[in-house]
């Protein structure tokens, strides 16, 4: 089946400076505020709701099977989780970068999620260094290195990593053997998910794009999703009906581009 040709793009929430989007087990669209040290869940109404407060940057998120939230921390380059019902985070993993407040020096940006091997995927974007790590946080093991500011990161069912070099430009292809191989053109990508049409979809923050695009992983040319209005997207998902959500930390919103049938 082909991708939509089409979306209907709606504002589904207006405010403060959203920034990476996570789908919790209930489907209900939580978001990270780095600027003011949140994570808030979106309402059906269109309101937020701060559910974590006091976090030094927060960034990617993921959840685990047993309903924990992993949080990456970017002004501190940790990883943290928070267990259900507890609403204090937890040290899940130190990684080895120091991050600075200099461009394309920051801390570790957006995580990802494995299927194949069931760990996370941490870019540690200071170092250019892709690492997975296990749910306990005892393991962190190299997959591939040699990126200059990775934030961005998902994988396929087979384990094939998709990394976003965000201040390398483009987005890339990784194999269980560390190789990589270009698969989309961007000038500053932040983010990456895979649809269920064989594409992979990116967010391009530098200010001549400021995109939501769309490319075949089989080659081929991309084609724009959103671009007006938008000016320095970030966050995006993909719910299990193909309703893609991109967040823009600039402009302060959240879209919902619903496929168009």
């Amino acid at each position: 089946m082909a991708a939509p040709a089409h979306y209907r793009i709606t504002v589904l929430f207006r405010g403060v400076h959203p920034d990476d989007l996570v789908l919790d087990p209930n489907g209900h669209l939580l978001f990270s505020d780095y600027t003011d040290g949140t994570i808030s869940r979106l309402g059906s109404n269109g309101t937020a709701t701060v559910l974590y407060r006091g976090l030094a940057g927060p960034e990617g998120l993921v959840f685990l099977g047993d309903g924990t939230l992993v949080v990456a921390e970017e002004k501190t380059n940790r990883i943290l989780a928070i267990r259900p019902g507890s609403g204090r985070p937890t040290l899940l993993r130190q990684l080895p970068g120091m991050p600075t407040l200099v461009s394309c020096h920051q801390g570790v940006d957006g995580i990802g999620w494995d299927p194949a091997t069931g760990r996370l995927i941490i870019p540690d974007a200071p170092t250019g260094t892709i690492y997975e790590l296990t749910t306990d946080g005892a393991t962190l093991t190299r997959v591939a290195s040699g990126f200059v500011h990775p934030v961005g990161a998902t994988a396929d069912s087979t384990g094939t990593i998709y990394v976003a070099d965000e201040c390398g430009g483009d987005v890339w292809k990784v194999t269980r053997s560390g190789a990589r191989v270009r698969v989309a053109p961007a000038s500053m990508p932040d983010d990456v998910v895979l649809d269920s049409h064989g594409n992979i979809l990116v967010t391009d923050v530098r200010h001549v794009r400021h995109s939501l695009r769309r490319y075949p992983l089989g080659g081929g040319a991309g084609v724009q999703l959103a671009g007006a209005g938008l000016v320095e997207p970030q966050g995006l998902v993909i719910d299990p009906h193909g309703v893609i959500y991109v967040s823009d930390d600039i402009v302060g919103v959240i879209l919902e581009l619903t496929p168009v049938v």
